[in-house]
């Protein structure tokens, strides 16, 4: 691919540095995928409603450097667009393409609020990581909603202002000090950040390991020329004025008080009891350490899961791809402790009894709730508490198509 002139400071900056760190090999990722059920919770957590289908069309905006080939590999069946403004990007991109014979991916260099230019509708928008180094983000926000299909969803992440003080702290640093980005300057500021104290907010978002404190893994957030960041109040207010609504967060345990250790508090109720946005508003500053939001969005009224009747007998559930139970070193009277093991906070998991465990072994992604309790012979408002408590944690995604 012939590279075209970039005049942003932005698509200088990623020409130069290419994020993520390039990729070779994407023969592990692929062997995850085999599994329907992996395929099935991705779609579900989108498309709760809708029957399964894995040929949909996508449109990855900002894909860097390998993002896209990942999900081509991974859903032979789906056409996916890939777009960006570095040439250097795309090029990894369009090498991973070539190595695995990818027929279903598209690279095209081009902003993401020129996207109407494709002149096509997707089901799928996926941007992660990109909206917030634009200089007019609801321009870019815009764009993709304007090549989203009626029933299409976006899947956005967003850097979020808490758990980021550490990097907005060394930015300063870096900007008053002139540090730029050649190999030498980049290798001193390594061996400075190495002399950070344990206490720094920056060591800290690392939740405490010095293993990361690598400038070349770094540079991307201490010397990106351009970003900002959304609280959840701004971040919904970002949605609104485009015209978008939300459905739910990527990962939600972090953002609900019934979650994790702050629901066993004396301002437990006090939190419940809140509308839902300013629970999650509140959460974001409890917590603290929240760096990325990430969430799933839709053009009109987003579809979402209940279980305020007994429909939600109908619904099945099917795990996460990253969930597990552990069964060592167990508190009292568990058989088991549920994990999801992407969470980045460590109060986020369920012990279980052996009814609960005998349910969670039975979740195969084809029984309904029901069928599972007439397995286990559990009591249904028990089951359904129980099957409640799996979603809120990030361990299961339903497929309510049945109901």
């Amino acid at each position: 691919m012939k590279p075209k002139t970039v005049s942003d400071p932005i698509g200088e900056f990623y020409t130069n540095h290419p994020y993520p760190p390039p990729l070779e090999n994407l023969d592990r990722v692929r062997e995850m995928w085999q599994d329907e059920n992996v395929h099935r919770a991705e779609f579900h957590l989108l498309w709760p409603n809708q029957q399964y289908r894995a040929d949909f069309n996508v449109l990855i905006a900002g894909c860097g450097t390998w993002q896209a080939a990942k999900f081509a590999l991974c859903h032979p069946a789906a056409r996916v667009v890939a777009i960006d403004i570095s040439p250097t990007s795309l090029n990894h991109t369009e090498a991973l393409k070539q190595k695995y014979d990818l027929s279903n991916l598209e690279t095209r260099q081009l902003p993401i609020e020129n996207a109407g230019d494709l002149d096509q509708r997707f089901d799928l928008v996926i941007s992660t990581g990109v909206l917030h180094h634009l200089v007019d983000p609801d321009a870019g926000l815009r764009a993709l909603r304007s090549v989203l299909s009626d029933d299409g969803v976006m899947y956005l992440m967003l850097y979020a202002p808490y758990g980021r003080t550490g990097v907005y702290m060394l930015q300063e640093y870096c900007r008053r000090l002139g540090v730029g980005t050649s190999p030498e300057e980049i290798d001193d500021l390594t061996k400075v950040l190495s002399t950070l104290s344990e206490y720094h907010p920056l060591v800290l978002m690392m939740r405490g390991s010095r293993e990361g404190l690598d400038a070349n893994a770094l540079v991307d957030a201490v010397l990106n020329p351009r970003d900002r960041t959304y609280s959840v109040p701004q971040l919904f207010e970002f949605l609104e004025r485009n015209d978008l609504s939300f459905s739910r967060w990527y990962w939600q345990a972090p953002y609900l008080p019934q979650c994790g250790a702050i629901s066993q508090t004396p301002h437990a109720a006090r939190l419940a009891a809140l509308p839902e946005r300013e629970q999650y508003a509140q959460l974001e500053l409890w917590r603290g350490l929240i760096t990325n939001h990430d969430f799933i969005v839709h053009r009109g009224d987003a579809k979402k899961v209940n279980f305020d009747d007994q429909q939600h007998l109908s619904y099945v559930p099917i795990r996460r791809t990253w969930t597990m139970c552990v069964q060592d070193e167990l508190p009292p009277g568990a058989a088991g402790v549920l994990l999801n093991r992407t969470h980045l906070f460590n109060d986020l998991y369920i012990p279980v009894n052996e009814l609960e465990k005998q349910m969670y072994d039975a979740i195969d992604g084809r029984r309904s709730i029901s069928e599972i309790i007439e397995t286990v012979k559990y009591s249904s408002p028990h089951a359904r508490d129980f099957f409640e408590k799996l979603w809120w944690y990030d361990q299961v995604v339903f497929d309510t198509s049945r109901g």
